[in-house]
Protein backbone atom coordinates (compact mmCIF):
# COMPACT_ATOMS: atom_id res chain seq x y z
CA UNK A 1 0.00 0.00 0.00
CA UNK A 2 1.22 3.05 -0.96
CA UNK A 3 2.23 5.81 1.81
CA UNK A 4 -0.99 8.10 0.65
CA UNK A 5 -3.46 5.07 0.30
CA UNK A 6 -2.68 4.45 4.04
CA UNK A 7 -2.68 7.77 5.30
CA UNK A 8 -5.94 8.39 3.87
CA UNK A 9 -7.16 4.52 5.04
CA UNK A 10 -6.23 6.02 8.54
CA UNK A 11 -7.75 8.86 7.99
CA UNK A 12 -11.50 7.02 7.10
CA UNK A 13 -10.78 5.16 10.60
CA UNK A 14 -10.49 8.29 12.62
CA UNK A 15 -7.21 8.68 13.16
CA UNK A 16 -6.51 12.58 13.45
CA UNK A 17 -3.12 13.02 13.67
CA UNK A 18 -2.48 11.68 9.95
CA UNK A 19 -0.39 14.13 7.64
CA UNK A 20 -0.77 13.37 3.79
CA UNK A 21 2.35 13.15 1.64
CA UNK A 22 3.38 16.45 0.23
CA UNK A 23 0.74 18.37 3.33
CA UNK A 24 2.24 20.23 6.06
CA UNK A 25 0.85 20.71 9.57
CA UNK A 26 -0.69 23.84 9.79
CA UNK A 27 1.88 24.70 12.56
CA UNK A 28 4.80 24.15 9.96
CA UNK A 29 2.91 26.89 8.01
CA UNK A 30 4.40 30.36 8.78
CA UNK A 31 1.51 33.23 9.09
CA UNK A 32 4.01 35.56 7.07
CA UNK A 33 5.09 33.81 3.31
CA UNK A 34 7.92 35.99 3.29
CA UNK A 35 9.00 34.04 6.76
CA UNK A 36 8.83 31.22 4.76
CA UNK A 37 12.05 28.57 4.55
CA UNK A 38 10.69 26.80 1.36
CA UNK A 39 8.63 27.20 -1.69
CA UNK A 40 6.13 24.88 -0.77
CA UNK A 41 5.67 26.31 2.26
CA UNK A 42 5.33 29.28 1.05
CA UNK A 43 2.71 28.53 -1.54
CA UNK A 44 0.43 27.17 1.48
CA UNK A 45 0.96 30.77 3.47
CA UNK A 46 -0.42 32.14 0.40
CA UNK A 47 -3.05 30.71 -0.85
CA UNK A 48 -5.29 32.67 1.09
CA UNK A 49 -3.86 35.84 0.58
CA UNK A 50 -6.32 39.28 0.22
CA UNK A 51 -3.11 41.56 0.23
CA UNK A 52 -4.86 43.21 -2.76
CA UNK A 53 -8.23 43.63 -4.86
CA UNK A 54 -7.27 40.90 -7.39
CA UNK A 55 -8.09 38.45 -4.95
CA UNK A 56 -11.63 39.19 -4.92
CA UNK A 57 -11.94 38.01 -8.64
CA UNK A 58 -9.82 35.12 -8.78
CA UNK A 59 -10.11 31.49 -8.16
CA UNK A 60 -6.87 30.44 -6.71
CA UNK A 61 -3.49 32.34 -6.03
CA UNK A 62 -1.12 31.03 -9.05
CA UNK A 63 2.08 31.02 -6.90
CA UNK A 64 4.28 29.15 -9.44
CA UNK A 65 6.00 26.10 -10.33
CA UNK A 66 8.98 23.92 -12.00
CA UNK A 67 12.21 23.37 -10.27
CA UNK A 68 13.08 25.03 -6.62
CA UNK A 69 16.77 24.63 -7.38
CA UNK A 70 16.11 26.00 -11.16
CA UNK A 71 19.15 27.56 -12.92
CA UNK A 72 17.13 29.77 -15.01
CA UNK A 73 13.61 31.24 -13.89
CA UNK A 74 10.96 33.00 -16.13
CA UNK A 75 8.88 35.86 -15.02
CA UNK A 76 5.35 36.47 -17.04
CA UNK A 77 3.29 39.30 -15.95
CA UNK A 78 -0.21 37.81 -14.35
CA UNK A 79 -2.06 34.35 -15.00
CA UNK A 80 -4.57 34.35 -17.39
CA UNK A 81 -7.85 32.91 -17.54
CA UNK A 82 -6.37 29.39 -18.09
CA UNK A 83 -3.85 29.86 -15.64
CA UNK A 84 -6.61 30.90 -13.08
CA UNK A 85 -8.45 27.98 -13.79
CA UNK A 86 -5.66 25.40 -13.19
CA UNK A 87 -3.32 27.17 -10.53
CA UNK A 88 -0.25 26.63 -12.79
CA UNK A 89 1.79 29.84 -14.81
CA UNK A 90 1.52 29.83 -18.67
CA UNK A 91 -0.82 26.49 -19.57
CA UNK A 92 -2.48 28.17 -22.53
CA UNK A 93 -1.82 29.18 -25.59
CA UNK A 94 1.41 31.31 -24.93
CA UNK A 95 2.28 28.56 -22.06
CA UNK A 96 2.44 25.94 -25.04
CA UNK A 97 4.86 28.76 -26.99
CA UNK A 98 7.12 28.60 -23.95
CA UNK A 99 7.05 25.35 -24.09
CA UNK A 100 8.57 25.00 -27.32
CA UNK A 101 10.88 28.34 -26.68
CA UNK A 102 12.36 26.07 -23.44
CA UNK A 103 12.75 22.73 -25.88
CA UNK A 104 14.47 25.25 -28.39
CA UNK A 105 16.68 25.99 -26.06
CA UNK A 106 17.52 22.51 -25.05
CA UNK A 107 15.47 22.63 -21.80
CA UNK A 108 12.57 21.21 -20.01
CA UNK A 109 9.71 22.54 -18.44
CA UNK A 110 10.64 20.90 -15.26
CA UNK A 111 14.07 21.88 -15.22
CA UNK A 112 13.27 25.69 -15.06
CA UNK A 113 10.84 27.76 -12.41
CA UNK A 114 8.00 29.95 -13.64
CA UNK A 115 6.51 32.66 -12.00
CA UNK A 116 4.42 35.86 -12.63
CA UNK A 117 4.76 39.75 -11.11
CA UNK A 118 1.48 39.33 -9.23
CA UNK A 119 0.04 35.75 -8.79
CA UNK A 120 -3.57 36.18 -8.98
CA UNK A 121 -5.46 37.11 -12.57
CA UNK A 122 -6.37 40.80 -13.08
CA UNK A 123 -10.00 41.39 -14.54
CA UNK A 124 -10.10 41.26 -18.16
CA UNK A 125 -6.46 39.84 -18.61
CA UNK A 126 -5.38 43.98 -17.85
CA UNK A 127 -1.91 44.67 -17.07
CA UNK A 128 -1.59 44.74 -13.08
CA UNK A 129 -1.64 48.44 -11.45
CA UNK A 130 1.18 49.66 -9.95
CA UNK A 131 -0.13 49.09 -6.26
CA UNK A 132 -1.54 45.59 -7.56
CA UNK A 133 2.77 44.80 -8.59
CA UNK A 134 3.95 45.96 -5.04
CA UNK A 135 2.12 44.32 -3.14
CA UNK A 136 2.86 41.18 -4.61
CA UNK A 137 6.24 41.79 -5.97
CA UNK A 138 7.87 40.95 -2.64
CA UNK A 139 6.81 37.39 -2.87
CA UNK A 140 8.45 36.77 -5.97
CA UNK A 141 11.68 38.50 -4.62
CA UNK A 142 11.28 35.67 -1.79
CA UNK A 143 10.66 32.87 -4.53
CA UNK A 144 14.17 34.17 -6.15
CA UNK A 145 16.03 34.27 -3.15
CA UNK A 146 14.81 30.76 -2.10
CA UNK A 147 15.76 29.45 -5.68
CA UNK A 148 19.01 31.33 -5.91
CA UNK A 149 19.08 30.98 -10.06
CA UNK A 150 21.58 31.79 -12.28
CA UNK A 151 19.63 33.67 -14.85
CA UNK A 152 15.91 35.38 -15.05
CA UNK A 153 14.29 36.17 -17.70
CA UNK A 154 11.75 38.55 -17.90
CA UNK A 155 9.24 37.60 -20.55
CA UNK A 156 7.17 41.40 -21.48
CA UNK A 157 7.57 44.89 -20.63
CA UNK A 158 5.70 44.71 -17.21
CA UNK A 159 7.98 42.60 -15.90
CA UNK A 160 10.61 44.33 -16.98
CA UNK A 161 9.27 47.47 -15.92
CA UNK A 162 8.25 46.05 -12.12
CA UNK A 163 11.72 44.25 -11.26
CA UNK A 164 14.10 46.08 -12.80
CA UNK A 165 12.12 49.77 -13.22
CA UNK A 166 12.44 50.02 -16.95
CA UNK A 167 9.92 51.79 -18.71
CA UNK A 168 10.40 51.79 -22.35
CA UNK A 169 8.99 49.64 -25.05
CA UNK A 170 10.39 46.19 -24.60
CA UNK A 171 11.71 46.40 -28.21
CA UNK A 172 13.86 48.82 -26.88
CA UNK A 173 16.40 46.68 -24.34
CA UNK A 174 15.32 43.38 -25.01
CA UNK A 175 17.86 40.96 -25.91
CA UNK A 176 20.53 43.73 -23.45
CA UNK A 177 21.62 41.64 -20.43
CA UNK A 178 20.97 43.64 -17.32
CA UNK A 179 21.23 42.61 -13.40
CA UNK A 180 19.38 42.34 -10.52
CA UNK A 181 20.30 41.47 -6.80
CA UNK A 182 23.49 40.15 -8.40
CA UNK A 183 21.87 37.76 -10.86
CA UNK A 184 21.79 38.18 -14.35
CA UNK A 185 18.90 38.93 -16.28
CA UNK A 186 17.62 38.58 -20.14
CA UNK A 187 14.58 40.82 -20.98
CA UNK A 188 12.60 39.12 -23.83
CA UNK A 189 9.29 39.21 -25.28
CA UNK A 190 6.20 37.88 -24.11
CA UNK A 191 5.27 34.61 -25.74
CA UNK A 192 1.37 36.06 -25.81
CA UNK A 193 3.03 38.73 -28.18
CA UNK A 194 4.62 36.66 -29.70
CA UNK A 195 1.29 35.05 -30.68
CA UNK A 196 0.13 38.17 -32.00
CA UNK A 197 3.30 39.56 -33.52
CA UNK A 198 4.84 36.05 -35.26
CA UNK A 199 7.41 38.61 -36.86
CA UNK A 200 9.38 39.30 -33.42
CA UNK A 201 10.07 35.51 -33.01
CA UNK A 202 13.57 35.88 -34.88
CA UNK A 203 14.77 38.40 -32.65
CA UNK A 204 13.00 36.34 -29.66
CA UNK A 205 15.03 33.37 -30.64
CA UNK A 206 18.22 35.47 -30.78
CA UNK A 207 17.47 36.50 -27.57
CA UNK A 208 17.12 32.60 -26.96
CA UNK A 209 20.67 31.73 -28.15
CA UNK A 210 22.24 33.96 -25.42
CA UNK A 211 20.59 32.79 -22.67
CA UNK A 212 21.67 29.26 -23.84
CA UNK A 213 25.32 30.91 -24.32
CA UNK A 214 25.15 31.94 -21.14
CA UNK A 215 23.89 28.40 -19.48
CA UNK A 216 26.78 26.84 -21.62
CA UNK A 217 29.12 29.15 -19.95
CA UNK A 218 30.30 31.45 -22.64
CA UNK A 219 29.80 34.73 -23.92
CA UNK A 220 26.36 35.56 -24.56
CA UNK A 221 27.31 37.54 -27.69
CA UNK A 222 29.29 34.31 -29.15
CA UNK A 223 26.25 32.43 -29.78
CA UNK A 224 25.18 29.39 -28.90
CA UNK A 225 24.65 25.39 -30.31
CA UNK A 226 20.88 25.41 -29.80
CA UNK A 227 18.91 23.37 -32.39
CA UNK A 228 17.05 24.84 -35.10
CA UNK A 229 15.87 27.96 -36.38
CA UNK A 230 13.90 30.44 -35.25
CA UNK A 231 10.94 29.73 -37.91
CA UNK A 232 10.92 25.78 -36.87
CA UNK A 233 11.50 26.20 -33.31
CA UNK A 234 9.01 28.97 -32.54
Amino acid sequence: MRSGDLARYLLDFGWEEVLLPGRRQASDIPADPLLAGDLSSMAQALAQCQRCRLSKGRTQVVFGVGNPRARVVFVGEAPGAEEDRQGEPFVGRAGQLLNAMLRACGLARSEVYIANIVKCRPPGNRDPQDDEAAACLPFLKRQLALIKPEVIVLLGRVAARHLLGLTAPISAFRGSWRRWEGVAVLPTFHPAYLLRNPQAKRDAWEDLKQLVAKLQGGSPSEGATAPGNAEIVL
